[in-house]
């Protein structure tokens, strides 16, 4: 039977771990029931499995059985994430997160059944592997640096030599239709930096803010004042995305805090504008401060940076999937999204792509449907087969190439 015939015949048990975790979404580096979970699925299969102890992270290594040097055969890495997210789930499907305010709204729970289905076919194949394929079960992808800690783990090497090429793959619900892989070279995701700003003033009462320092409207000033400084001092030809996604102030409406704040996510794409924005943040929120008479402290913090996709890499991928699924089933990205990822840290080190493929259920559609990290996102599990076999294929073909 071909590799797609295969993964057709185990979608079943694909969709039914999928489901599984969907239900009892973890969050965050300590993924008990999932790190479980994945475990069972690779039980019994012909690897060297290693289950995190700190972090509920799985690496396995299936050692190929074709390589004429295995000492010096080639090393391909397949990453996949499972963390869920601290969303509320809001769809109505019979496997519902069973978890208050926790579900699986980025896709994760689909790399994951994928990257097992992928180690089921390429353990039937194992004498056709011309070298040893590291799956990567990550943790904490979701703002946990769990790719950092894997990789401080070991996980690059984790054959006993170092990983020569790297890829992963992502679900999306919208954007791309179903069952339509895309990606591009270069960058194909944003880096991401914090952005936690505190003024401190002087409290009292509200209704005499004349005898106090008021650290509310500082805060709304620098708010705006960012969003103003980005399109003034940022290449109109450059890509910066600020967004406020939480202020806090106060107990009462007629107290005056002591001190007030917002936090921030920024999106960039280029190591330059990186910079130049953070100068920017520090002369804006800084004067602000002066002019309002209060303190005020600035945490910017480097989050993760830009997913930089290897050409080379890429047009591999591209070749695989169309191999693999017709090239009418390929889209090159016309741009890279303003989401992260943090298989950028394994890009950093070992060339590679993410890959995205469309996930959109029938009924709705992918230019109006919920985005990741929605809790209306919903995925379908007809590509649960289809991701499972592009793992396993490029891994494949890979091997064979290098």
């Amino acid at each position: 039977m071909s590799l797609l015939e295969d993964a057709a015949g185990i979608s079943g048990d694909l969709a039914e771990l999928r489901h599984r975790l969907h239900r009892r979404p973890e969050i965050g580096l300590k993924l008990q029931r999932t790190q479980q979970a994945v475990l069972q699925a690779l039980d019994g299969l012909d690897l060297e499995i290693t289950a995190g102890a700190d972090i509920g992270s799985v690496t396995a290594v299936l050692r190929g059985g074709a390589a004429a040097e295995p000492e010096q055969a080639p090393v391909v890495l397949l990453r996949a994430d499972m963390d869920a997210l601290p969303v509320h789930e809001e769809v109505d499907v019979e496997f519902r997160s069973t978890v208050d305010g926790a579900m699986h709204a980025c896709g994760h729970d689909l790399h994951t059944a994928m990257l097992a289905g992928a180690a089921r076919l390429l353990c039937d194949r194992r004498d056709q592997l011309n070298g040893d394929v590291v799956l990567m079960f990550q943790p904490g992808e979701e703002g946990y640096q769990g790719a950092a800690k894997m990789i401080q783990g070991g996980v690059l090497g984790a054959a006993g030599r170092a990983a020569d090429k790297a890829f992963a793959l992502h679900v999306l619900p919208n954007q791309v239709p179903r069952g339509v892989v895309a990606t591009k070279p270069g960058a194909v995701m944003a880096a991401a930096d914090g952005l936690f700003v505190t003024a401190r003033g002087y409290g009292g009462h509200a209704a005499s803010p004349h005898l106090a320092h008021d650290p509310v409207p500082a805060i709304c000033e620098m708010v705006m004042a960012l969003q103003t400084a980005i399109t003034r001092r940022i290449d109109a030809f450059e890509a910066a995305v600020l967004t406020v996604g939480k202020l806090k102030a106060g107990t009462k409406h007629t107290v005056i805090p002591d001190t007030a704040g917002f936090e921030a996510t920024v999106r960039t794409f280029d190591r330059g504008v990186r910079r130049k924005v953070r100068e920017v943040v520090h002369q804006v929120c800084n004067g602000i401060a002066d002019a309002h008479g209060v303190e005020v402290s600035i945490e910017y913090l480097d989050e993760c940076p830009v997913t930089m996709n290897d050409s080379s890499a890429t047009s591999f991928a591209f070749e695989t999937a169309a191999e693999l699924f017709g090239e009418q089933r390929t889209f090159v990205l016309p741009r890279p999204l303003t989401g992260t990822e943090d298989f950028s840290r394994v890009l950093e080190r070992v060339p590679g792509a993410m890959v995205l493929i469309g996930a959109c259920p029938p009924g709705r559609d992918p230019e109006t449907a919920p985005s990741n990290h929605s809790p209306h996102a919903m995925f379908d599990d007809s590509v649960l087969p289809q991701g499972a076999a592009l793992y396993a294929e490029l891994a494949l073909r890979q091997l064979k190439q290098s």
